[in-house]
């Protein structure tokens, strides 16, 4: 298979947030070497930089190397070039999920803020559009808010994240004639999910522990709160266990992510120095999204919902942005792509030293 040289590779990256100097690497291996996540097969992330200062636009794209990095910033803060390689690694992984998204919208909206701001002000409008439609009816609303919640989660798995999980697949293991056994990937299957929920292979980055214990929480938190809200119909139910279960998880949630709101703006670890509007989006909608939840559920334990309907739209609005935009084509891809990624990773692994 020839491979084709694509110069413009940079630029596209520079779009996706790379600000680094990575064009001052001059592969030392320092990087590779205090990296802890570094293996034989993945010497990250010097072969990724190494791609793209050649242009290698086909190997980057099959290249699942920059969903193993959990972005320590250990590689950034020793560059004796100041390369930044950590936050290159960040780039090209907003990259690869355009690449991956059918769509093309994850691309638009990592290269363009003001096309961003367009998608969120125009499902803004939507909700208060369907509010106006129905009188602004708080019962007939609040029911229109619970089916569309559901229906939402269905549409966004089937219609975009199963495709772009299946183009990833063709990319990094079809396409690079990795002929693995079926059973391979029925016994990856634990894995995939214990990846996919604990992000354990994150613990080998040294400075990682406490970061992987608030990642932990909050993804618990984050699919226990959509399971209270969704499908035990949190704002309806009068079951009294579910009402506390849901007062936990929605303060879990938004107590968390603004740790990481404080982090990113202090700015005082690596990993929180260069912050792309994904980031700040990611971490601000889930906060919103637990936040809005508990208050809405207060005003219902006290009545005072009626004379606050404004408020659960608002909720609503927030969940229909963090559904249509942020899942589908934002900074939460990465929870689905590098748990694949280390999937893949280790099928491609067991199939080259079979």
């Amino acid at each position: 298979m020839s491979t084709v040289v694509n110069p413009d590779l940079n630029a596209k990256l520079v779009k996706f947030g790379n600000k680094s100097e990575w064009n001052e690497c001059y592969h030392c291996g320092n990087c590779t070497a205090v990296c802890s996540l570094t293996e034989n097969e993945n010497l990250f992330p010097r072969k990724v930089i190494r791609q793209l200062q050649m242009g290698l636009k086909d190997k980057f794209n099959s290249n699942i190397d920059p969903w193993l990095c959990y972005y320590c910033g250990d590689c950034s803060e020793t560059c004796p070039r100041d390369a930044n390689p950590g936050e290159m690694m960040m780039s090209a992984r907003r990259y690869l999920t355009s690449v991956y998204d059918w769509t093309g919208l994850s691309g638009l909206f990592f290269k363009s803020v003001p096309a961003l701001i367009i998608a969120f002000v125009l499902v803004a409008v939507s909700i208060i559009g369907v509010g106006y439609a129905k009188q602004f009816n708080l019962e007939s609303i609040m029911e229109f808010g619970h089916v569309f919640e559901k229906m939402l989660i269905f549409s966004v798995v089937v219609l975009i994240l199963i495709p772009n999980i299946f183009h990833m697949f063709w990319l990094t293991i079809i396409k690079e004639k990795i002929k693995a056994p079926f059973l391979l990937y029925v016994k990856g299957i634990w894995d995939l999910f214990l990846h996919m929920f604990t992000q354990k292979k994150s613990l080998k980055c040294e400075k990682n522990t406490f970061r992987w214990f608030e990642h932990l929480l909050v993804v618990f938190g984050y699919i226990l709160l959509l399971i209270t809200t969704v499908f035990l119909n949190w704002f309806s139910t009068e079951n009294t266990y579910i009402i506390w279960f849901g007062y936990i998880v929605g303060g879990l949630v938004f107590i968390i992510t603004f740790d990481f709101i404080l982090e990113r703006v202090k700015k005082k670890k690596e990993l929180s120095k260069f912050s792309h509007p994904s980031d700040w989006l990611f971490v601000i909608w889930l906060f919103l999204m637990g936040f809005t939840a508990f208050i809405v559920r207060i005003l219902i334990d006290t009545d005072l919902i009626s004379n606050n309907l404004w408020l659960y739209i608002v909720h609503l609005i927030v969940i229909a942005q963090w559904g249509i935009l942020i899942v589908p084509f934002g900074k939460w891809t990465h929870f689905l792509y590098r748990s694949f990624a280390v999937y893949f990773a280790n099928i491609k692994s067991a199939e080259l030293n079979s």
